[in-house]
């Protein structure tokens, strides 16, 4: 019996001898495969977009024959099938390392119906307007305004904030933006869902002549600057319809104008602040970075 249990303690201690050698020997190579693929993750290697095609800055524009804001035999040009774009503009906010922002010092108000769709990224809470167009104080000209205040899409005039939806600050890619078309209603879109947002006066409005319009902020220089990344911002002088937006929103980060007779401006932000709606509103950049591993949030519609 003595023997039988010798035998048995020796059995079980050269069993657990072994396998404490093959731990010793490929623990490390364990550990080490461990590493890189947790690294690989990370860097996005097993994320199905980083293999999905990427369009080139300016791989689609619209052509104008007839000069800027004309109308006639207007079309696209080049690659416009919604392939996600290489780059999309990183805002770095305030107060450090500086004030992030795009601006066009001679935009042009459009009419008195505005639509601005965008799709950005953010964990901010604070009021951050990304997407804004204001003229001189005291004019009586209105402005226009798309920010988020709380976590929530807001569209805006002079503070009078409307803000609705769920929270859009989670770290996401997300497709907001707002119409107006009149009276004191903006309808707020977010990823095409509707939400009316009623304010205390006339929103949203630019009544004549060249403004400034500047994305990721910038016209003060605290607590107004947006923190994060944004993508194809489209601005029309018309109010779109809500399937045109259902439309544009499917089309993902990467998709066209959805009306090239009111599109105004557009900027895809892919690698440059160009607009490729035709009218020439290039912006001039401000601390803004362009960054290629951007989709590791993003899931298409």
């Amino acid at each position: 019996m003595k023997t039988f249990r010798k035998k048995l303690l020796g059995k079980t201690f050269i069993k657990a001898q072994s396998a404490m050698e093959y731990l010793m020997t490929y623990g490390w190579a364990i550990l080490i495969i461990s590493v890189v693929l947790a690294s690989l993750f990370q860097l996005g290697v097993f994320n199905p977009m980083t293999f999905a095609p990427k369009a080139p800055p300016g791989a689609c524009q619209v052509f104008r024959p007839n000069g800027p804001y004309t109308t006639s035999f207007i079309n696209l040009e080049g690659v416009c099938s919604g392939e996600l774009p290489q780059y999309v503009a990183q805002f770095k906010g305030y107060p450090s390392p500086g004030i992030s922002k795009i601006s066009d010092q001679n935009f042009p108000s459009g009419s008195n119906s505005v639509s601005i769709f965008a799709w950005i990224k953010t964990t901010q809470n604070a009021y951050y307007p990304f997407v804004f167009n204001y003229g001189a104080y005291g004019t009586g000209e209105g402005d226009w305004i798309l920010g988020v205040y709380g976590g929530q899409t807001c569209s805006d005039s002079w503070g009078d904030h409307r803000c609705v939806g769920p929270l859009v600050n989670n770290g996401n890619w997300n497709f907001i933006g707002f119409t107006y078309a009149g009276g004191t209603n903006t309808i707020v879109y977010i990823n095409d869902v509707p939400y009316t947002g009623v304010g205390s006066g006339t929103p949203n409005v630019k009544v004549g002549g060249t403004t400034i319009a500047n994305i990721g902020g910038g016209y003060i220089p605290s607590g107004v600057n947006f923190t994060g990344s944004i993508a194809n911002v489209q601005i029309y002088n018309t109010s779109l319809t809500a399937n045109e937006i259902q439309a544009l929103y499917l089309e993902g980060i990467g998709g066209a104008p959805i009306d090239l007779q009111h599109l105004v401006g557009w900027w895809p932000l892919n690698g440059n602040a160009n607009d490729y709606s035709g009218n020439g509103n290039n912006g001039v950049p401000t601390n803004v970075t362009y960054v290629s591993n951007w989709y590791n949030d993003y899931t298409p519609p």
